[in-house]
């Protein structure tokens, strides 16, 4: 049964992961084991609880209670829900909540690359993509679109950040993905290659293939790998990858944001 306890008092010790926690520290809460993350929203949370992420507590508007949040709360236990008026909320908070209801998750222990390729046909590959609401965007798509996971390079945002987690509207919980150890683009490459992926770099270059080519569609296993908002692919890359890819554009526009190229690789190369 929950344990559901009204606060008065923004300042709260128990509130600190909501209130006073950036999210580096999140990161690193119970450290050295892995810390705690924030979702928001019922469908951001019900998905995390459906991936089996562990919570920690819920935090709600008082008035969801018995409405949006009872769906989350039958499934919490003794997890203590914490609840206030709006107004509280926004304090604790710092901002102001479209949606009143946040719910704390421990963080699991990220899977090696071997696991979460194994039996994968088409995979994404991030690297150093910043911007959370990006790597939200390319999770939603990545989900819709029938990729089977999703790799990240060390200096991507985390997946699991709040703002990710809500662009994503938890579709960062469906889909398999972990960070690549060691070196980018040298031993993170070879890994892949070892896994028997061909390695596409979506990258605007004229020695490249349109994003139908035929050959694209034959690869078994087939690595999509998108670059960096503002500089895109970094040399390298392109030049270890197998193919470099382009898709066709009109009215002199050269490029697409990295989300938005990445829906598009997606529904082209998913397709079986």
């Amino acid at each position: 049964m929950a344990d559901i306890i009204h606060i008065t008092d923004p300042s709260a010790p128990e509130l600190a992961a909501y209130a006073h926690l950036n999210e580096n520290q999140l990161r690193h809460y119970y450290e050295p084991t892995p810390g705690i993350f924030i979702g928001e929203s019922p469908n951001v949370i019900l998905r995390g609880l459906d991936a089996g992420y562990e919570p920690v507590s819920l935090l709600t508007e008082e008035k969801y209670i018995e409405t949006e949040a009872a769906p989350i709360i039958e499934r919490l236990g003794a997890v203590p829900v914490y609840t206030a008026p709006l107004p509280i909320l926004s304090q604790i908070t710092g901002y102001h909540l479209t949606r009143g209801i946040l719910c704390a998750f421990r963080r699991k222990p990220l899977p090696s690359v071997t696991d979460i390729c194994r039996g994968a046909r088409r995979i994404a590959v991030l690297e150093n993509i910043e911007n959370p609401t990006n790597v939200g965007a390319v999770f939603r798509s990545a989900a819709a679109l029938g990729v089977d996971a999703v790799l990240l390079t060390k200096d991507c945002s985390d997946p699991l950040y709040r703002r990710t987690l809500r662009v994503s509207v938890g579709t960062v919980f469906q889909v398999p993905w972990t960070y690549f150890p060691g070196s980018w683009p040298e031993e993170g490459l070879s890994l892949l290659r070892g896994l028997g992926f061909e390695t596409a770099a979506m990258a605007l270059r004229d020695d490249t293939v349109r994003i139908d080519d035929p050959k694209l569609h034959a690869a078994e296993k087939l690595a999509i790998v998108l670059g960096n908002e503002g500089d895109g692919l970094a040399a390298k890359t392109i030049a270890d990858c197998d193919y470099t890819v382009r898709i066709p554009m009109a009215h002199g526009v050269d490029s697409l944001n990295a989300a938005a190229a990445g829906a598009v690789a997606f529904y082209e190369l998913c397709r079986k």
